[in-house]
């Protein structure tokens, strides 16, 4: 089994480390909405996704609005 000879300085193994960070991810615009979106993704805004809509966002808002108000008459019952 391989065994390192000597013992790897701090400044050796932080230089090493200073390499890998952290990236913002890369981002481009949506052309239908004109806002900011990953490639590759479907759009938050605007639900499209090359060119076609993939995602019925008012379908899912309502969706989210009456889970919300099932939510609160739980509570209120309580």
């Amino acid at each position: 089994m391989a065994v390192p000879k000597q013992k790897k300085s701090k400044a050796k193994v932080r230089a090493r480390r200073g390499k890998i960070s952290i990236q913002s991810p890369r981002t481009t615009i949506c052309p239908k909405c004109n806002s900011p979106k990953i490639p590759h993704t479907v759009c938050k805004v605007c639900g499209t996704y090359k060119g076609r809509e993939v995602i019925d966002l008012e379908k899912r808002k309502k969706r989210k609005e009456r889970k919300l108000k099932a939510e609160q008459k739980e509570t209120e019952e309580e």
